[in-house]
């Protein structure tokens, strides 16, 4: 009996440590709701906005004093884990759990799949942002900016973030951070991961710049996935929001299930410190740092059409494709969720070729189950759509789309 009573629950902890991830430390919002429902782990998907944003974790903040620093110029090492228990804290039932000697796995003695990955060319990214708020709750989704983003993530357990060395100093009473996660289609349902954590800039330089206002981050990058070009003249140049995505409300991108944005260079988020985020001239001539020295910015931040003499930065984002894919291929698309119910902040698509119309494309190409691992000879067993992604479609030509 007793060993019976033993073996479920084993069972039980093996079932609540498998699978998904997050960002833990003592100063996130949610750090004690590690257990049961809505833990920091759980994926968020077609949820209302009170549900997703912060993880619905508002309402469970850190203790007073529970800060995670961020030295501007330097990086922060974070623990992002499929359970509390695997962290340096602890469970919050008590004690840790045996790593089954994986140190630095995300979830020991599970495989990849557990946290989206089929393997380590599969990952696509994850990302930190900061709001110049103490008051988490007076947070608003425009009001984060992404600062820092790391392409191999989620891999290992402690996983460095670059801070920009122009971090402004934050108010009174700190700033608030969180982090950011979507992972690849093909080992996984389409969702988010958010977790919120209440921070601080040190050493931040006196005349360091302020942050810009964020804008919406857009498609410009190589696709693998289909073997695209990357086009810069499609960048969102300069400080960039969070990627809002399949939930019922306050989305800010609208891609299908099988085509996600993501956190790397088919966004235009740089790996480490995004330098380009402030008020200032020099941060928008910092586009060289991110993007492609191909273009020029204008009097309004946007990327102009390259010269003819002018080549590209050898630490932009990836523009060029490394392989092809099959342009014949049929699609089978499928829709993206509907955005019908999304608050009065977020913008109903109007009718084609009008300012804030969204419209979706469908391109005869498939996604492969782990396009990064395998040939294109592979792919058959995926198809996707994409969307106009904010911006000119450099494959279809149109340019009447989602312009915020």
């Amino acid at each position: 009996m007793k060993n019976g009573i033993l073996f479920l629950v084993c069972a039980a902890l093996a079932q609540n440590v498998a699978g998904h991830i997050a960002f833990w430390h003592p100063s996130m919002y949610g750090f004690n709701q590690s257990e049961g429902d809505n833990r920091p782990v759980d994926p968020l998907a077609n949820l209302t906005f009170d549900k997703w944003w912060f993880h619905d974790h508002l309402a469970y903040p850190p203790n007073a004093g529970d800060v995670f620093n961020l030295p501007a110029g330097g990086s922060i090492t974070s623990q992002l884990t499929c359970h509390k228990g695997y962290t340096s804290w602890n469970a919050s039932s008590g004690g840790p759990i045996d790593n089954k000697g994986q140190p630095d796995s995300p979830c020991p003695g599970s495989p990849s799949t557990q946290w989206h990955a089929e393997n380590a060319g599969d990952v696509e990214g994850c990302a930190l942002a900061i709001a110049q708020k103490s008051d988490a709750k007076k947070v608003n989704p425009e009001d984060f900016v992404i600062f820092s983003a790391n392409h191999t993530c989620v891999w290992n357990k402690f996983t460095d973030f670059a801070v920009p060395a122009q971090m402004p100093a934050c108010p009174k009473g700190g700033c608030t951070c969180a982090f950011f996660w979507i992972h690849a289609p093909d080992s996984g349902a389409p969702q988010i991961y958010m977790n919120g954590f209440h921070c601080d800039v040190t050493g931040a330089k006196p005349d360091a710049p302020a942050l810009a206002k964020s804008q919406v981050a857009k498609r410009c990058g190589h696709d693998p996935a289909t073997g695209r070009s990357g086009n810069p003249n499609n960048c969102t140049i300069g400080a960039k929001q969070p990627l809002y995505w399949y939930q019922k409300e306050r989305n800010n991108m609208f891609e299908g299930p099988l085509d996600p944005p993501v956190y790397n260079d088919l966004y235009g988020f740089k790996d480490g410190a995004q330098d380009d985020i402030f008020e200032s001239a020099q941060g928008k001539q910092l586009i060289n740092s991110n993007t492609s020295s191909a273009g020029a910015i204008n009097g309004s931040g946007v990327l102009t059409s390259p010269s003819s003499d002018t080549t590209q930065s050898s630490s932009s984002i990836s523009l060029a494709p490394d392989s092809a894919m099959p342009s014949d291929v049929p699609l089978s698309p499928t829709p993206a969720p509907s955005n019908s119910t999304d608050s009065a902040n977020s913008t109903s698509a109007p009718s084609a070729c009008s300012p804030g119309s969204s419209r979706m494309v469908k391109h005869h190409t498939k996604r492969p189950k782990s396009y990064r691992a395998q040939s294109a000879s592979q792919s058959a067993d995926r198809t996707r759509q994409t969307p106009h992604r904010h911006g000119h479609d450099y494959q279809s030509g149109h340019k009447c789309i989602n312009y915020h």
